[in-house]
């Protein structure tokens, strides 16, 4: 355990963020499986650019790699297109 007062605050402020994070990464992973369950193509077009919206933040947070932010984006983009 730590044992001075600057280990303590930091380990508080850790949990803090990660609660945060943990917020965000879930509530993304959510709009996305929406989105993909999604069958309707107008309905599908709305939420593209939220879904996007929100892993771009992540990325620029620093919560996921910009990389997998792109690949997820591009990979919903080509499923809006595909429905009919």
């Amino acid at each position: 355990m730590a044992n001075n007062n600057s280990a303590i605050k930091r380990i508080r402020q850790a949990n803090k963020k990660r609660l945060h994070n943990r917020f965000y990464i879930k509530s993304t992973r959510t709009a996305i499986k929406k989105l993909r369950t999604t069958t309707d193509k107008e309905k599908a077009a709305e939420l593209l650019p939220q879904v996007s919206s929100m892993l771009d933040k992540l990325a620029k947070r620093n919560m996921i790699h910009k990389n997998k932010a792109n690949n997820l984006k591009s990979k919903l983009a080509i499923h809006v297109n595909k429905l009919a």
